[in-house]
Formats: C-alpha cells, structure tokens, sequence
C-alpha cells in the first residue's frame, strides 16, 4: 500500500467550514480517481463525494451545495472543502482510491475526525 495522509480534520461550531486533505503519492498518474467516505459513532460507512481521475466529480444528497472536491494534481492530493457544517456531518473522514483494482487496494486512508457541535 502506498502511504495516504488525511488531515484537516477538528472541532467546529455549527455553521462553520473545514478543508480536509488526503495526499495520496502516484495516484494522479495512476489515474486513479478519489472517494471521500465517513463514518459516525455507531452507523455504518456513508460515502460522501468523488473526483474522478479526469475530473468529473459526484456528491452524496447530504452533503451537495455544502461541500466541494478538487485536487492539486501536483501535489498528488484530493481536498473536502465543507462548508455549513452541521452536527449529523460528525465522523471519520477518509479517502480512498477507485477506478482499478490496483488504486482500490493500494490508497486507503486511515481517516481525520470531524466533530461539529450544535
């Protein structure tokens, strides 16, 4: 497995925004595409967003209009922007590759907690 660093992750007031980031080493020249996943205390993992290798990008209905994917191609990272943060969007946020098998066992990301209180 190639070493994926999350970061970015905290505690906010409801309302508020954090930007999370997943460097992943390799994964935009392996054309691998990036999915954002959570999982809060208790509840089963909910994926949350995506950006494929060629840039088209997808969102889960709970968090569309609140949270942006982009990437930094340079610098081989994905981000979460997340705005209007809500209580219910407390988790562990993590990324993880798709669009092979190759990308999908190769970066896993141990997750960055969020925690927004009301």
């Amino acid at each position: 497995q190639v070493q994926v660093v999350e970061s970015g992750g905290g505690s906010v007031q409801a309302g508020g925004s954090l930007r999370l980031s997943c460097t992943a080493p390799g994964f935009t020249s392996n054309s691998c595409g990036m999915d954002w996943y959570r999982q809060a205390a208790g509840k089963p993992r909910e994926w949350v967003s995506a950006i494929s290798s060629d840039d088209n990008k997808s969102y889960a209905n709970s968090v569309k209009g609140r949270f942006t994917i982009s990437k930094d191609k340079a610098k081989d990272t994905v981000y979460l922007q997340m705005n209007s943060l809500k209580p219910e969007d407390t988790a562990i946020y993590s990324c993880k590759g798709y669009s092979s098998s190759w990308c999908l066992s190769n970066y896993v990301g141990q997750g960055t907690q969020v925690t927004v209180s009301s």
